[in-house]
């Protein structure tokens, strides 16, 4: 996929209403692409994020409102792109417990249904992974050798749809690569995730509620992540049948980013363990750091924003949009 103009070629993005989907759109709406974006349908009509990028920027996206669990709609959606983004997933860990069906559906056989219509159609396909199908570190940093260990549903659906991307390539020559993000965050993500629930609970509050703080995670920046993004795009045919992570290389624990945060709030609430937010023990990725030696080298791919400037970018978007979030609210 070349840095196309304005009559370029067509991309679909799904999963387009989620966090990390609509910075993507937004990325390559800038770079000239036609983007097809592919929401997951509700009685509502929202777009989710999507309803967040810019005006301009919404004007030039073709919505399509649909399930991946669907592959007559896959299909559809899929024909007449030359590269398709594939981002949708159910990512709840916690939800992954009370609705495992759920989860497998959408993740596994939503990938399927992507894999089968890009095979069909000769689409490229970008397929998202997650750092979590590794589980907690055995050898560190995480290379993309490290085995897969789901230590939750949610892991092992993604172990699964994984692995189902890797045989369609291997016996349908499915021009596909598997990018791992490891916890990627920034402007717009909701408080499900830990940056923006500390940020929120720490400025509406006086206390901050969370699960266990000795995990270590690696944090990478949204714009970073969706620039691994389409630069694996640029090059999926020269990418043979490997998955490429996209992390900083930097570990830090629970704990210490409340902190961080709290440091750069400029503010010193006290933290609360709440025992809904602690993951059952023999579930719990105790330790996530990333090696992006195999997108350094065949993407030319490399975090270029700092944990504390990143850290800065969401404080400002979340101290601007606080009306979206319900800081007293645990988001499972």
């Amino acid at each position: 996929m070349q840095n196309a103009g304005p009559s370029g070629e067509r991309v679909l993005v799904t999963g387009a209403g989620g966090f990390i989907g609509s910075h993507l759109v937004e990325a390559l709406v800038a770079r000239g692409h036609r983007v097809r974006a592919l929401v997951r349908y509700n009685g509502r009509g929202d777009t989710g994020m999507l309803a967040l990028v810019p005006k301009e920027v919404r004007d030039a996206v073709e919505v399509l409102r649909g399930d991946v669990t669907d592959p007559y709609f896959v299909r559809r959606s899929v024909e007449g792109c030359a590269t398709v983004f594939h981002l949708a997933a159910l990512i709840a860990i916690p939800y992954s417990y009370e609705a495992p069906r759920a989860v497998f559906d959408t993740n596994v056989m939503g990938t399927l249904h992507v894999a089968e219509a890009c095979t069909a159609t000769g689409a490229a396909m970008v397929h998202t992974s997650t750092s979590e199908v590794y589980g907690s570190a055995q050898t560190v940093p995480i290379a993309e050798t490290h085995p897969l260990v789901g230590q939750s549903p949610y892991a092992a659906s993604k172990i699964g749809a994984d692995q189902c991307v890797r045989r369609f390539r291997r016996s349908f020559s499915l021009r596909a690569v598997t990018v791992r993000p490891f916890n990627t965050y920034g402007p717009r993500q909701s408080a499900r995730a830990i940056i923006p629930t500390v940020i929120t609970q720490a400025l509406a509050n006086g206390s901050v509620k969370l699960g266990t703080l000795a995990p270590t995670r690696d944090l990478n920046y949204v714009g970073d992540t969706v620039a691994g993004f389409i630069a694996a795009a640029d090059h999926v045919d020269r990418v043979d049948d490997q998955a490429i992570n996209l992390g900083t290389g930097r570990e830090i624990s629970v704990g210490d980013l409340a902190a961080m945060i709290f440091t750069r709030l400029g503010i010193s609430p006290r933290i609360e363990t709440d025992s809904a937010r602690v993951r059952p023990a023999a579930s719990e990725v105790e330790r996530l750091v990333c090696d992006a030696t195999r997108a350094k080298s065949l993407l030319g791919w490399s975090p270029k924003v700092t944990l504390e400037e990143g850290i800065d970018h969401t404080i400002a978007y979340v101290r601007a949009n606080m009306a979206r979030y319900s800081p007293s609210e645990y988001l499972r």
